[in-house]
């Protein structure tokens, strides 16, 4: 339940810290005074779009922060989901609005994104206002509460699964069929293109080395006259006396004096190391020189296939071999796919057809259910009903079958007619704005019970009655809030005003600043005031004081 509300600097209110109580309370005051302003403040708590005309001093920051207690609704496992410390007596909501219009949303002084504050809020506060009685025009509201009445959810979060499955099968069922149409339209290109590569064998750096071969046959006169010169020089050299045979003349004349000289015994042996490695490129210069020849032929079919590798690559827009290799395995899995296309839409089909039967079989057995809750809903609305004056009510929830969706395929309208001498019709049609208050005060009723949220706000609910009609309004959100439940009223009947354990009264006051939004607890003479005043005007009689006081069971 809600706590404590602290706002700062926002609209007409400049610093508002105020605690809440358990059980029903109301908030009062004239029209204008501030109360939609508090209502807007938890709006923002609860995910609004924030924006700086919110600002009342523009030169400061907005602060809005709301204090819970929800030891009794099993939240723990949203904060561990989310990363947030867990505090079950006291779960802090925080917005700041900077003097730009920035806003920062907080849960247990962690930063968190508006969407996340928005999923919390709505499990903590609902906030019933005039325009939720639209909510009777929209058949997901009136299927929603048949499913809390039915208490479905564990049903309904499996049928949601297999339809998701369901979808998503269909969805992929599309994309083949267009993808086999698309295939098909160009099956022989696909042909050709797959031939085409296939017939030039490629392989991964094949384009590499036939592009070093071909340099190589082309330059064999250049490499050969090369080579020759090498070996001239290396063998029997220009003068009949070789470099090589020098080097072995060397070594002889350095063993000569080794056993006089010691010092050059080392230097012959580097020489004769130097000696056989030039013998040994000698001969294989030599056997280069003898090895390599001119092949015209084995050159023009290394050019044929670089200008296959060439063209291909200039026809698929890419650069290498493994490029094409890869749209060569692109070309063959989509061929591949054409000829097994019917198998694998047949077995795709298949599955499709079973899920929709799982989907059928689950839509049913939510009917079922949906059907006995009706019959509930249909028994407890007129017993509601009749003793808020609506006495001639007849209430009926019709379920008809549509397109199976992601709900099922039932339709629910909820149909009404507060005359016995008219036909029932959906409620949003035929009911007054009074009756339609009283219908969504009741369906709020029925269904809190079933559903785990610690604090409720009426946004003048009462709007279109007076009177016992009233009381028994009162009557009704006094129920409510039994059962570990808050509830908030903001009413401008006394009668409704008189049910609540807690008063609240919003006013304005003229400061230095201008206009200033107050909201302050009413002690118990304040009440009877207050009371009186929302009876008799801004005269308060002896007689509406004593009214006041019978309201209040004060004797």
């Amino acid at each position: 339940m809600l706590k404590q509300l602290y706002i700062n600097n926002f609209t007409l209110i400049d610093i508002l810290d105020i605690p809440f109580n358990p059980g029903f309370s109301v908030i009062t005051g004239e029209t204008g005074a501030g109360k939609s302003i508090i209502l807007g403040a938890i709006n923002l708590l609860l995910g609004q779009r924030a924006d700086a005309k919110y600002i009342k001093q523009t030169s400061k920051k907005c602060i809005i922060e709301a204090h819970f207690d929800i030891s009794n609704y099993g939240m723990e496992p949203f904060f561990e989901e989310n990363g947030i410390d867990y505090d079950a007596a006291d779960c802090i909501l925080r917005r700041e609005i900077s003097p730009a219009g920035k806003s920062r949303a907080f849960i247990n002084d962690t930063p968190v994104q508006l969407t996340l504050m928005r999923t919390l809020g709505e499990q903590l506060i609902d906030i019933h206002s005039q325009h939720q009685n639209l909510l009777l025009n929209e058949e997901d509201f009136q299927l929603n509460v048949v499913d809390i009445i039915a208490d479905d959810k564990a049903l309904l979060m499996q049928y949601k699964k297999k339809f998701a499955d369901y979808k998503e099968i269909s969805k992929e069922i599309r994309r083949l069929r267009e993808e086999i149409e698309a295939n098909k339209k160009n099956e022989d290109f696909i042909r050709f293109q797959l031939n085409e590569l296939e017939e030039a064998n490629l392989h991964e750096d094949m384009q590499e080395s036939l592009e070093q071969e071909s340099a190589m046959l082309s330059h064999v006169e250049d490499i050969k006259t090369a080579l020759f010169e090498v070996e001239n020089l290396l063998g029997t050299g220009h003068d009949g006396n070789g470099t090589t045979d020098r080097v072995k003349d060397a070594v002889r004349s350095l063993e000569n004096i080794t056993d006089i000289y010691p010092e050059t015994k080392e230097l012959a042996e580097r020489m004769e190391s130097c000696y056989i490695e030039l013998k040994d490129i000698l001969q294989e210069i030599s056997s280069h020189a003898a090895n390599i020849e001119f092949d015209p032929q084995r050159l023009e079919s290394i050019n044929a296939q670089l200008d296959r590798i060439y063209t291909l690559e200039q026809k698929h827009n890419v650069t290498t071999v493994g490029e094409l290799l890869e749209i060569k395995n692109t070309l063959a899995a989509k061929l591949d796919r054409i000829d097994n296309s019917d198998e694998e839409m047949a077995r795709m089909v298949k599955r499709g057809q079973e899920l929709g039967d799982e989907c059928e079989r689950l839509a049913e057995q939510l009917t079922t259910v949906r059907t006995e809750a009706a019959k509930k809903i249909e028994n407890e609305m007129p017993e509601r009903l009749v003793p808020l004056g609506i006495t001639k009510v007849r209430f009926a929830v019709n379920i008809d079958k549509k397109n199976i969706c992601d709900d099922g395929h039932d339709r629910v309208s909820f149909l009404f007619s507060a005359n016995t001498n008219t036909p029932m019709q959906p409620v949003a049609q035929v009911a007054s704005g009074g009756e339609i208050a009283r219908v969504m005060l009741s369906i709020k009723a029925m269904i809190s019970g079933a559903v785990k949220l610690p604090t409720i706000i009426f946004d003048e609910i009462d709007t279109g009655v007076s009177g016992k009609i009233a009381e028994k309004m009162g009557d009704i959100m006094v129920e409510m809030a039994h059962n570990k439940r808050q509830v908030i009223s903001i009413t401008h009947l006394p009668q409704i005003a008189s049910k609540g354990t807690t008063h609240y009264k919003v006013y304005k006051e003229e400061g230095p600043d201008g206009t200033i939004s107050r909201m302050r607890m009413l002690s118990s003479n304040e009440r009877i005031e207050e009371i009186a005043q929302m009876l008799s005007g801004s005269e308060v009689t002896e007689a509406a004081i004593s009214n006041a006081k019978e309201l209040l069971k004060i004797s």
